[in-house]
């Protein structure tokens, strides 16, 4: 396993077009940006890839759309 530091907004490439950005770094998590291609499927660690298969083709697409969706901060939960 190859492990890099990185500070908020500074990234990690991933061959010709995945970017990992790092967007804010608190005591308690960090939040990633994830950069790729729609036919790339980016899932989160605790999500088992063979649940996906069935998936349709566009799977790729609609998880971009909905990760777009929560950068600009719509339809989140207020939190105080």
């Amino acid at each position: 396993m190859l492990v890099l530091s990185r500070r908020e907004r500074e990234n990690i490439l991933l061959g010709d077009d995945i970017v990992i950005t790092v967007i804010k770094i608190t005591p308690d998590k960090v939040r990633l940006g994830v950069e790729a291609p729609p036919s790339v499927l980016v899932l989160r660690g605790e999500l088992d890839r063979r649940d996906t298969v069935g998936l349709p083709a566009n799977v790729g697409v609609s998880i971009q759309a909905h990760v777009e969706k929560h950068e600009r901060n719509e339809d989140l939960p207020a939190t105080d």
